[in-house]
């Protein structure tokens, strides 16, 4: 079953941009296993996050921290939660979560399903 779905699309110069511009957007925004990676790559795991907020019905309090891509088996982009968003995730019966990322054309993408 279907619990919620997500999906939230980026900018990529303008992310970019604000990157170069505010610094401590990496430790706010971003995980440490995620802080090294390029600014398309971190602009489509921003993406991920809101759209995980988005399919929980974005409720207060949640922490862009508290949602991290990793690279799964094979490449695949997976999701890890803990705080709040786990919190959140199991009041609502969510038991797993499948997300694509992509960048390309100026723009990163985001979709997330969770699902029950």
């Amino acid at each position: 079953m279907i619990v919620g779905i997500g999906v939230d699309v980026v900018d990529l110069a303008r992310f970019a941009a604000a990157l170069e511009r505010v610094p401590s957007m990496r430790e706010r925004l971003f995980t440490e296993g995620e802080r090294g990676l390029r600014a398309e790559s971190l602009a489509a795991r921003f993406a991920a996050k809101e759209a995980v907020a988005k399919a929980l019905g974005a409720p207060p309090g949640l922490a862009h921290r508290e949602a991290e891509v990793v690279t799964g088996e094979h490449g695949r982009p997976e999701l890890r939660v803990h705080g709040r968003v786990a919190e959140t995730a199991a009041s609502l019966g969510v038991r797993r979560w499948h997300l694509s990322l992509s960048h390309d054309g100026g723009v990163a993408i985001a979709y997330v399903i969770a699902e029950g």
